[in-house]
């Protein structure tokens, strides 16, 4: 009787040294420093990844400035063709006027090239 009593002894104590190893094993504490060990193992990748983010946003900002920048510059130049169809006609105007002005600039010099005009009086010039 000896040795069952020992054996069921036995296992009461391997029983209960069970329940206590799976006790501390999921104790809140042990939980607490696992989930502790996973924070400071994953923080530098997640740290890393939004110093990457922040980069990618600035970098992104950037982008959509510089073309809703170009796309007002754009939106500017299709108002301008009214400026520009009104310089045309200027720089039209004045070339004309040139023309005209270096045609009777050439029939004061060489009067006798001009058929159409008749001098009225003789001009002298100075020597």
């Amino acid at each position: 009787m000896d040795d069952q009593e020992m054996q069921l002894k036995v296992k009461r104590v391997t029983d209960k040294f069970t329940e206590s190893m799976y006790v501390l094993a999921n104790e809140p504490s042990i939980a607490l420093y696992r989930l502790q060990e996973h924070v400071r193992r994953s923080l530098p990748e997640l740290v890393q990844h939004k110093t990457d983010m922040q980069s990618w946003e600035e970098q992104s900002q950037g982008a959509i400035y510089s073309v809703e920048y170009a796309c007002s510059a754009v939106k500017s130049m299709t108002n301008s063709s009214l400026y520009f169809k009104n310089i045309d006609g200027l720089l039209r105007q004045a070339i004309s006027l040139k023309e005209k002005i270096s045609s009777q600039g050439r029939s004061a010099v060489n009067p006798a090239n001009n058929p159409n005009d008749t001098p009225t009086h003789a001009t002298v010039t100075p020597p």
